[in-house]
């Protein structure tokens, strides 16, 4: 690729274009960076993402390997951190077609990944189960999300700001949750409990969360819709 570097709001210098490949006899492009000695890892879709797919390989040597179908966005990294941007039309200042293009992130699963969106995430897809996870951020909502969360080591986080839709959240039987949904909430489920509609900040916790070690944080923030939040 020769898109020009860019800053990244979170680092003090420059990304370097993440490298770029053509399998051959394949319709997408393909992207990979080495593991190298990095003991963490950092994805950042920068203006949101759709039609994403994430899970981990515990046998992969790379850090990281995406492929996108049609348009592809820029990919660049630096440390750990893998940076993806669609483009946005200038016109309406909306993500253009890439919408509808799907797109597979694989994330090496012998180190800790921090997960984020700072646009609109839709239609994501994360089979963490292998993963080491250390926190999912969503900055700007969530619709036709499913998340499946690895077994904890101490507290993990989960955050969506913004506001749920049809968001399902499974974590490993036995594992302690608690959850908190701000600014109301619709058909929202917390492993047996079910509410059909609630005002307010909702707090649920299952009964083992405050002496459990290894247990998860949910936070849901700008109302919730058809969210489900349960063991697996």
């Amino acid at each position: 690729m020769n898109e020009p570097k860019g800053n990244d709001p979170m680092s003090d210098g420059d990304y370097c274009t993440a490298g770029r490949t053509a399998p051959r006899g394949k319709s997408y492009d393909y992207f990979a960076a080495p593991l190298g000695s990095l003991s963490s890892g950092h994805l950042l879709f920068v203006s949101g993402a759709s039609n994403v797919t994430i899970h981990a390989d515990p046998s992969m040597e790379d850090l990281y390997r995406a492929r996108f179908e049609a348009q592809v966005p820029i990919v660049r990294v630096k440390g750990g951190t893998v940076s993806i941007v669609y483009a946005r039309s200038p016109r309406f200042g909306q993500l253009d077609s890439w919408l509808e293009r799907p797109a597979e992130v694989t994330l090496n699963a012998s180190v800790t990944w921090h997960i984020e969106s700072r646009g609109s995430t839709s239609r994501l897809t994360a089979n963490l189960c292998k993963l080491r996870l250390g926190s999912i951020n969503l900055a700007c909502g969530a619709s036709r999300t499913e998340i499946m969360l690895p077994r904890p080591s101490a507290t993990g986080s989960v955050h969506i700001l913004g506001g749920a839709s049809n968001v399902t959240i499974h974590r490993p039987e036995g594992v302690a949750a608690r959850a908190h949904v701000g600014g109301g909430a619709t058909n929202l489920t917390f492993d047996e409990k079910h509410f059909g509609a609630i005002g307010g900040d909702v707090n649920l916790q299952s009964p083992d969360f405050r002496d459990a070690a290894n247990r998860y944080d949910i936070e849901v923030m700008g109302g919730a819709n058809n969210l489900t939040i349960g063991a697996r």
